[in-house]
């Protein structure tokens, strides 16, 4: 009898392609019960990659259905990710795992001066100084925002056919010196790239109405504290008070941490639930099992008061929609733009035993009110068609929700919407073990 147990605990642990340290425990336990009848057992075999990938599947995977597909007995982890419907469940190999992780939870750009541009076609030098990134190598050389770079590194850049060149030294040279004419002064920046963490937060003014701009939900940023909550929360603080309307620039946003967006979505909330999540996986013994949970708001920050708008797109999604559906349902801020992307489920993602990253879809996020937006979107208040730049529509949906007097037509370009494509950013959520976390 002692020795058919510890046969059954053995196979059963083969069977599931996981060395259970409960099972191994239960082992050692009837071991020494049975010590007089028999000698010491060979300890189960590590899993292999494909095992492990195969176990996690089995035990965390949302759609129970699939599972069936599944084949026990492959050996390429690859196939074994792809027999399955859901495009969001994958493995990164070894090799991509740490840039992968770096993507995810940081806005880290290696070796790079922090600088982002824009072209006027119509100039004679057709490049501009877009944007200069906090505490980077060209903000501590004083690059001046919407510069007109005239030269990198001696190469003149003029024209479209001059950014090969352009590209070519920025992504090859560790020292990149910029001659930039600015207010009637021309100047060489001289700088030494190294990894920048970039801003996520941005402000911009469009007429009276100021733009902050959400790129992504991350834990570091360029605040290395607090990441993206820490950007919004200390500009909010800053601006407490203000009386003009502000918009909360989602567009193109595909996701990112949960402690992130609902922490902002929290800035301009007072009281509720401000989204609730709904899960599979396993739990101490290795059995599967359903599990739920919300985070509430708490009164008292500066984004509670003030004129504020959503903008949104098709782009818009994961961790977008969880701030979007949170704010509207119960601040309510309204929602202006195009219906977003539609993405209410999420992945867990681990470090597996070779070093991979296992992303499987186990997670689904309802809304305050216990809606789902997950394959229809989030449909705006105020949507906006093409007949109109959205700037126009953002002005036209102030002027009826807070009483703004329209403006003639703004002269700014039209933006065109981006059609809606595949995202794969996503909403984030720590778990327990370590170099792992739920994201959607």
């Amino acid at each position: 009898m002692c020795s058919f147990f510890i046969y059954a605990i053995q196979r059963h642990t083969l069977v599931s392609r996981l060395s259970s340290f409960v099972f191994r425990l239960s082992s050692l336990v009837l071991l020494a019960a049975c010590s007089d009848f028999m000698s010491p057992v060979k300890d189960t075999p590590e899993p292999t990659e494909y095992q492990y990938n195969y176990w996690l599947l089995e035990k965390t995977y949302l759609y129970e259905d699939e599972l069936t597909k599944l084949d026990p007995d492959g050996d390429s982890v690859q196939a074994l990710y792809k027999v399955l419907d859901d495009p969001y469940t994958r493995y990164v190999p070894p090799s991509k795992s740490e840039q992968a992780s770096k993507q995810l939870n940081s806005s880290v750009i290696e070796g790079d001066i922090g600088l982002e541009y824009m072209y006027d076609l119509d100039a004679e030098h057709i490049l501009f100084v877009y944007r200069v990134y906090p505490k980077s190598p060209a903000a501590k050389a004083g690059v001046p925002r919407y510069g007109n770079i005239i030269s990198i590194n001696g190469h003149e850049i003029k024209t479209l056919e001059d950014m090969a060149v352009f590209d070519s030294i920025m992504a090859f040279s560790k020292k990149i010196s910029l001659k930039i004419a600015d207010d009637s002064t021309t100047k060489v920046y001289k700088m030494k790239k190294e990894d920048v963490y970039a801003p996520t937060v941005f402000l911009d003014t469009v007429g009276e109405i100021t733009y902050i701009q959400i790129r992504e939900f991350k834990p570091e940023t360029v605040d290395r504290d607090s990441g993206s909550l820490g950007e919004l929360r200390d500009y909010l603080d800053s601006t407490r008070g203000e009386k003009g309307v502000r918009i909360l620039d989602l567009r193109n946003n595909p996701g990112g941490h949960v402690s992130q967006c609902v922490g902002m979505a929290d800035l301009f909330v007072k009281k509720g639930t401000l989204s609730t999540r709904n899960w599979r996986a396993f739990d101490p013994e290795g059995y599967a099992k359903r599990h739920t949970a919300s985070n509430e708001a708490k009164p008292g920050d500066a984004g509670e008061d003030g004129k504020f708008l959503i903008l949104v797109n098709g782009n818009s999604a994961s961790c977008a929609e969880i701030f979007t559906a949170a704010v509207t349902e119960l601040a309510p801020i309204p929602v202006v733009g195009h219906t977003t992307f539609g993405k209410g489920i999420g992945q867990t993602t681990w470090s597996t035993k070779a070093g991979g990253l296992a992303i499987i879809t186990n997670l689904e996020f309802l809304t305050p009110k216990n809606g789902s937006y997950n394959q229809t979107g989030i449909v705006p208040d105020y949507p906006c068609d093409d007949s109109e730049s959205i700037y126009e529509c953002v002005e036209n949906a102030a002027a009826a929700e807070f009483g703004k007097k329209k403006r003639k037509a703004l002269n700014v370009p039209h933006m065109k919407i981006l059609p809606k494509k595949s995202i794969s950013g996503g909403a984030y959520i720590e778990s327990e073990s370590k170099s792992s976390y739920f994201s959607n």
